[in-house]
């Protein structure tokens, strides 16, 4: 079964950093889609970045993390990082990694899976 255990979230203070963790258990293939979610308080779950691998590589982010978060891969061990700088207050959330297309050895494919959740918590 595959799974995606998130780690790395925390409490940080305004215009700090905080780097999220996402591993990919199982003896996997290929991944088509790796990224992160996140929901603030309240709110609705929103995106954050995601990564294509299918396309070689296409890193997209949301304007408001544009400059500020950044993308990067374990690929030996299947691990998405998500560095986050310059921290505010409205980064305050709960951030879901998030996997699409994730080919096991063996060939069993999942679609659409999502981890557990890590909170992260800026206080201004």
């Amino acid at each position: 079964q595959v799974r995606l255990v998130e780690s790395g979230g925390g409490l940080v203070q305004s215009g700090g950093s905080l780097r999220l963790s996402c591993t990919v258990s199982g003896r996997i293939f290929s991944i088509g889609v790796m990224g992160w979610y996140r929901q603030p308080p309240g709110k609705e779950r929103e995106f954050v970045a995601t990564i294509n691998l299918s396309t070689g590589g296409t890193e997209t982010y949301a304007d408001s993390v544009k400059g500020r978060f950044n993308l990067d891969r374990d690929s030996d061990k299947n691990i998405l990082f998500l560095q986050m700088n310059s921290l505010e207050a409205e980064d305050t959330a709960v951030y879901y990694c998030y996997g699409d297309k994730i080919v096991r050895v063996g060939r069993t494919v999942t679609y659409n899976l999502w981890g557990q959740g890590v909170q992260v918590t800026v206080s201004s």
